[in-house]
């Protein structure tokens, strides 16, 4: 078992059961805790309550959706999580999606289905990067 996420804390946001449990399978497996969420609004209430080191979140689910949601987060201050690094999973892959999450405060973007070993390095770079730029 890999430990390269080793202390870090992942808030994971996708509505649908199985990619949660799938994501946070993976994510631990590699050495986070993670807080798995099913919503935009779980998200937010996670990201104040728990202080994640990282967002990983779907882009499409209903009520409201990952782009959505990633600019509520940076519209707050950075003390309260607004400055959270972040990735975006999503089925649509098309040059538009990405500069979509891009452009939404999104640091990176996966496609899914997602191949365990990308979202572990993703989340790496995503994180080591912040850490650098700090």
């Amino acid at each position: 078992m890999s430990k390269e996420l080793y202390g870090l804390k992942v808030l994971v946001v996708d509505d649908d059961k199985d990619t949660l449990e799938l994501l946070e399978w993976v994510l631990k497996r590699a050495g986070a805790e993670v807080i798995a969420v099913p919503s935009a609004k779980a998200a937010i209430e996670a990201l104040e309550r728990d202080r994640p080191s990282i967002l990983v979140s779907d882009i499409a689910m209903p009520e409201e959706d990952g782009l959505s949601l990633m600019r509520r987060i940076r519209a707050l201050p950075k003390e309260r999580g607004g400055g959270i690094p972040a990735v975006a999973l999503t089925a649509h892959s098309m040059v538009q999606d990405r500069l979509q999450s891009l452009r939404a405060g999104f640091q990176s973007h996966v496609p899914k289905p997602v191949v365990p070993e990308e979202l572990v390095e993703v989340v790496t770079s995503v994180v080591h990067l912040r850490n650098l730029a700090d």
